[in-house]
């Protein structure tokens, strides 16, 4: 399992930004940076800082995703036919953990990634304990059935702040979830703008 160098809320911070768009993130009260110089007034960020930004954001937002992970991904993305912007957010989105938490069987990002890790998921009736496994269209991801009295199911499916997508198609009584299509970057609800054309300029750079 991926280490989370970072509290999710000091990645909020350290972006200035709501990135889950969570109710209960720090910067709903607090919009500066952790730490004791985080007040200070911050100057504009260079070309290379802003992408620097965008590829710490998107690689947050899909649970502090390391380096090399995210490197990785990337490559694949750039080898694909088409815009690499737009097949690394389609990548991202196929991972499992990412479509649990599409289908809100979990509250985040990074519950989604323990709830895989500890077996609670199928992928077409088989079970599947890695998070970055990755689905095509059409494969239906399914709770295992005695995971499927957790109260953590049932919280996060009665969470207001965030929708099923449409690329998803989610059933609530069996708890199963499709993978329709795989999305372009209009189709991720993000709550905050992502910038995926600035990674692709991030890593043609360096």
């Amino acid at each position: 399992m991926t280490k989370r160098t970072a509290a999710k809320h000091k990645i909020d911070r350290r972006m200035g930004e709501n990135i889950w768009g969570r109710a209960k993130s720090p910067l709903n009260k607090r919009e500066y940076g952790p730490g004791q110089h985080g007040q200070r007034r911050k100057g504009k960020l260079s070309d290379f800082g802003t992408q620097l930004r965008a590829k710490q954001k998107l690689k947050g937002y899909y649970g502090d995703l390391t380096e090399k992970q995210f490197r990785r991904i990337y490559g694949e993305a750039e080898r694909v036919t088409g815009d690499t912007g737009e097949n690394l957010v389609g990548l991202l989105e196929r991972r499992l953990d990412a479509l649990v938490y599409r289908a809100k069987f979990v509250a985040t990002i990074f519950a989604a990634r323990q709830f895989v890790n500890h077996g609670h998921v199928l992928v077409n009736g088989k079970p599947v304990n890695i998070a970055s496994y990755r689905l095509r269209e059409g494969d239906v991801v399914s709770v295992r059935e005695k995971s499927r009295q957790l109260a953590i199911i049932a919280e996060a499916i009665a969470l207001s702040e965030r929708d099923v997508p449409d690329y998803v198609e989610v059933d609530n009584q069996k708890l199963t979830a499709k993978l329709v299509r795989t999305p372009g970057l209009s189709d991720v609800p993000y709550p905050v703008v992502m910038e995926p054309n600035l990674v692709v300029e991030y890593y043609a750079k360096n």
